[in-house]
């Protein structure tokens, strides 16, 4: 993308006056683009900017599927039984439960909203002023993570199911923390040093993420004298329960995400083989992601009556397919416990927060919209996505309601913590070293409001959870009155499709 001069229209029709006509020059793939009307570039940038949403959405679900794998790994030892005197073997998790909701979990879904203000930190380096495009995109994306998805999450689970935090001091500590981000946030803006960010502040900034995890395991561990007394309820083994689809044959180990509309937007969990595969096994695995990320029609919707929706779905497959040939380059997560295919999926996410960073350069440009508004509401909800769709998953699949709600927690914390430390440490050192300047923020006045009104309304928010938890005894779900909608979705399927659907819209 390239930056040109701004036009100028000179003297009109042999008028005296000269009138400026600012024509934006940016362009995203052809230099003929600035030829086209502002309005109808603004529009095309726009359908271009929900287009990415859609392909983060996309590859959510493999990075989901990826992290459980991670998860799920386990390391052999060896232990001496005190009774016979014998070697046990025993299979133990490597990655404790609040750990991985911290950090593989809340950081990877929460990595659209980092890729983008590191992008744009790197873009400002040298400046002294720091872009407003990060911090505005994560503010905002904490308040779509804690009203939209925590109410999502309310309504997934099946009718009549509810789902509740087994471990309620981990949760109270990811809370702490997370409140305690904005609030350091708004002293490092107003008190200390305002408008000003310092290299010290910005490196406390990001060393406070490494105590959030310290706390958090220290409390799963209930630590003497170092953690909470609250007892919790019987946690399950896995982190996410084994499901075997009944009727179902094959040998395939792949997941066919779908991406429909409405509620239909999910994943079609298909699990057919728990153990590990051999390489002939795994290229046909991955054969069948590029067959299936062609596949236009699932055998699901060519059994629906309704016309008008089996079209609306056909247009959706037909719209998410480049995105799903696309991700069906990362190999299957039975790879090295899922870490290539974990990391290839954040690699994926880092490109396409590339491409929106640019878009919304685009669309500042020709619409006069300040960067910092769009950051705060289009990018905010359009980079949040990973986050909705991984907390769905979590609060569909799991048991308890640990992960689903830690994640959009623990995501806000992420957010500052990471999102924001890591650009501002990014640029203080580069000023400390090269100018021996602090690096100042030019909108730091409309952050620091921003900043205030979420915390006064992420405390009622909250308060509706702890409401949920004292009547109705669970943070997710209830009685079957207040189902979302199991009979349309009953009316929609039969027979084994109706059985063995896990989609998100199901209840």
């Amino acid at each position: 993308m390239s930056l040109l001069a701004n036009a100028t229209i000179g003297d009109i029709a042999g008028g005296s006056n000269t009138i400026e006509v600012e024509k934006c020059q940016l362009y995203f793939l052809f230099l003929s683009e600035s030829e086209l009307s502002n309005g109808v570039r603004g529009f095309l940038y726009f359908a271009a900017l929900a287009y990415c949403f859609i392909g983060l959405s996309a590859i959510t679900a493999r990075f989901f599927r990826s992290m459980e794998h991670v998860v799920k790994h386990t390391r052999i030892v060896e232990e001496i039984d005190p009774c016979t005197n014998t070697v046990v073997v025993k299979h133990r998790k490597v990655w404790n439960y609040a750990i991985a909701d911290i950090t593989l979990l809340a950081f990877g879904t929460s990595f659209p909203q980092i890729s983008l203000a590191t992008i744009d930190a790197i873009r400002n380096i040298g400046q002294v002023y720091a872009g407003g495009l990060g911090p505005g995109t994560l503010v905002g994306s904490a308040a779509f993570d804690l009203f939209p998805i925590h109410a999502v999450c309310v309504i997934v689970p099946k009718a009549g199911e509810l789902k509740k935090i087994s471990d309620i001091g981990v949760w109270l500590v990811e809370l702490f923390w997370s409140f305690w981000a904005y609030i350091w946030l708004y002293i490092t803006l107003e008190v200390w040093t305002p408008n000003v960010i310092t290299l010290w502040e910005a490196l406390l900034t990001v060393l406070q993420y490494g105590l959030l995890l310290l706390h958090a395991y220290v409390q799963d561990k209930r630590s003497p004298y170092l953690s909470l007394p609250i007892s919790r309820s019987k946690r399950p083994e896995e982190w996410v329960p084994v499901e075997t689809p009944p009727g179902r044959k094959g040998n395939s180990d792949y997941d066919e995400y779908q991406k429909l509309t409405d509620t239909e937007v999910a994943e079609s969990l298909e699990q057919f083989n728990r153990t590990i595969p051999d390489q002939d096994n795994l290229l046909s695995i991955w054969k069948q992601q590029f067959l299936d990320a062609l596949t236009l029609e699932s055998r699901e919707s060519r059994k629906m009556n309704n016309l008008c929706l089996r079209i609306a779905k056909l247009f959706w497959e037909l719209l998410c397919a480049p995105w799903r040939f696309l991700f069906a380059f990362v190999p299957p997560y039975q790879i090295a416990h899922g870490w290539v295919s974990f990391i290839l999926s954040l690699a994926f996410i880092s490109g396409i927060a590339y491409i929106v960073t640019n878009l919304t350069d685009l669309i500042s440009c020709v619409t006069g919209i300040d960067a910092y508004v769009i950051a705060f509401t289009a990018l905010a909800a359009g980079t949040s996505w990973t986050d909705l769709m991984a907390s769905k998953i979590a609060a569909e699949r799991q048991i308890t309601a640990d992960s689903a709600i830690a994640n959009i927690t623990c995501s806000n914390s992420v957010n500052i913590y990471i999102g924001i430390g890591v650009p501002w440490l990014i640029d203080t050192l580069y000023n400390f070293f090269a100018y021996n300047e602090p690096l100042r923020i030019e909108n730091a006045g409309y952050l620091s409001f921003s900043l205030l009104v979420f915390f006064a309304t992420s405390v009622g928010c909250i308060g509706v959870l702890v409401f949920r938890r004292l009547t109705l005894g669970a943070e997710l779900g209830g009685p079957r009155l207040w189902a979302w909608h199991g009979k349309k979705r009953q009316q929609i399927l039969s027979g084994d499709d109706q059985s063995s659907s896990l989609s998100i819209g199901r209840v």
